[in-house]
């Protein structure tokens, strides 16, 4: 089957990469023309565990091209993949301008019946816009349908080759035909196929992100808790994770979450309830609990020092939002960073991938260094913000004594605080009972 791939980021990539190591040709396509050399140079723009010899075995097999001509791609595709950045506005709902434009340029590409596949993340009823956008440009029949994607950053070639469900939305025979047989390759060990409206389709992509970010917040909001009264999160983490109706995933408390989907999908799906005169109350305290989370390590550390920290060197580790990706958009580093260097701290930073990216955001103003002792020599506290493995288990006997003074504030609660307060650490988790509250 021949496909075209318009956008060519985390999922316009993955995807267009996944596809072609089924046997379809795959032309992927972007605007960007300094992207496309990239491409055709044999790079990739973005890191992503496992993508890049994807990319690179379907290239040399010829089945996957890269090109700045949109036309081309499309001329004689079953089926054009819409994978363009709906990235948010200042009122929080989502820009459309880019996958609409690349919706019009399908269209007036079109050299047959084509399905158009959403893949970005829209809104409720975007699908419509589209099939509006396209009918005025298009000279062949074509269908509209909604296949948002569900791939975590750090893990997305493992997600799109092992798909816990495939979601399609549309109304039309012949799409979710060609779709189902596109998707076939993927589903032979069970039918993980949901079909459904378009509109359905749109708003599940946004249900389930919003549902996870609730976990996410409603942990933080009882680590708050266990702080102000002394009990110990990991353990009622364990004990509501027990539970089969509620099980563990994403029951893990830390400085907030960040990233491209999350804040942004949260934004857009509080904003289309106020466009239609609903109301998200639960969503809304999400958002506000999370962005307040932000700023729980740098206020522990003002704290531990009485609100004084000025010429005091605090280190960090990890800058992206999460392991296994080099992505910095709205990570909590980046607001520990800046609320640490407002109260006058000198702040050195490290980060297994994503030093570059950190520094195009936050320039000089910080030490960047890629040694993870070297970052925390002579620190009067070291914060641990990105779960990397590297800083799992590190030699703390060796981190005590380069420190300036021993203070860890274990932003992600991924080492044990009995074993660090022995070796004469003063540790601080979230909600490991670190005693008497914290006003956030």
């Amino acid at each position: 089957m021949k496909i075209c791939v318009i956008g060519t980021g985390y999922v316009g990539l993955v995807a267009g990469a996944g596809f072609a190591d089924m046997g379809n040709d795959v032309t992927c396509c972007d605007i960007d023309a300094d992207k496309i050399a990239i491409l055709k140079r044999g790079e990739v723009p973005i890191y992503e565990v496992g993508l890049d010899k994807l990319l690179a075995h379907n290239v040399r097999e010829g089945r996957l091209a890269f090109t700045t001509d949109i036309a081309a791609g499309v001329a004689g595709a079953a089926v054009v993949l819409l994978a363009v950045g709906t990235p948010p506005l200042p009122d929080g709902s989502a820009d459309l301008s880019f996958i609409l434009q690349a919706a019009e340029m399908a269209g007036r590409a079109l050299t047959g019946w084509t399905v158009l596949v959403t893949k970005s993340t829209v809104p409720v009823g975007t699908g419509d816009k589209i099939e509006a956008i396209v009918r005025q440009h298009a000279r062949h029949e074509f269908a509209v349908a909604a296949n948002p994607e569900f791939l975590k950053e750090g893990d997305a070639v493992s997600d799109f080759m092992k798909p816990d469900r495939i979601i399609i939305g549309t109304s039309d025979p012949r799409a979710l035909a060609t779709l189902q047989a596109l998707y076939a390759p993927f589903t032979r060990s069970s039918d993980r196929i949901l079909v459904m409206d378009r509109r359905s389709a749109e708003l599940t992509k946004y249900a389930a992100n919003s549902m996870l970010a609730t976990r996410i917040s409603f942990m933080n909001e009882l680590a708050s808790l266990c702080d102000a009264t002394g009990a110990d999160i990991e353990l009622v983490r364990r004990g509501l994770g027990a539970d089969s109706r509620i099980g563990t995933k994403f029951l893990y408390p830390g400085a907030g979450f960040g990233g491209s989907c999350f804040p942004k999908d949260l934004r857009a799906v509080i904003n289309t309830a106020k466009q239609v005169g609903a109301r998200l109350d639960v969503l809304s305290s999400v958002q506000a609990v999370n962005e307040r989370q932000k700023h729980h390590v740098a206020q522990r550390v003002l704290k531990h020092f009485g609100g004084d920290v000025r010429g005091r060197k605090i280190a960090l580790w990890g800058l992206a939002f999460k392991p296994g990706t080099d992505d910095v958009r709205e990570a909590p580093a980046l607001v520990i960073i800046e609320d640490l260097l407002a109260a006058g701290a000198r702040v050195a930073a490290t980060d297994p991938i994503a030093i570059p990216a950190a520094r195009k955001l936050l320039g000089e103003r910080v030490e960047f260094q890629e040694s993870n002792y070297q970052c925390a020599e002579g620190a009067d506290a070291l914060a641990l913000v990105t779960e990397w493995r590297d800083y799992r288990r590190p030699n703390f006997e060796r981190l005590r004594s380069i420190m300036r003074t021993p203070v860890l504030v274990d932003g992600r609660n991924v080492w044990e605080p009995s074993v660090l307060r022995a070796a004469g650490f003063v540790y601080y988790g979230i909600g490991r009972g670190n005693g008497g509250s914290l006003a956030l």
